[in-house]
């Protein structure tokens, strides 16, 4: 999804070409993960010639809204304080994010 989100519609190969090179993945991975992402909703295809060309549904903020509330469901039992309990106790937030956490509480905002 980085990559369409980047570069706009793109094709498998393009994707490809896009995706970071310290994890190399197989075009065929490529092209099943975007008919996945297809499936649930978060890309279309059209047909450009002999290739289909991918482009986002959603932006990023909306997935990443669906995925944090995907989590909180399946491993929090829906609880948002159990999943921030256990980023603090992994030492995934340090000081300074923990402030701007507890200022943004304060305010009464997101």
């Amino acid at each position: 999804m980085d990559v369409l989100w980047k570069k706009g519609p793109a094709t498998v190969s393009q994707v490809v070409e896009g995706l970071p090179k310290r994890i190399p993945l197989a075009y065929s991975t490529v092209l099943t993960t975007l008919r996945i992402l297809e499936n649930k909703g978060y890309v279309a295809h059209t047909k450009n010639g002999r290739a289909f060309t991918y482009r986002p549904l959603v932006e990023r903020e909306q997935a990443r809204r669906n995925a944090v509330a995907h989590l909180l469901r399946r491993l929090f039992g829906g609880s948002p304080e159990l999943l921030m309990l256990n980023l603090m106790e992994s030492g995934k937030i340090d000081a300074a994010e923990l402030e701007r956490l507890r200022r943004r509480i304060a305010e009464g905002r997101p």
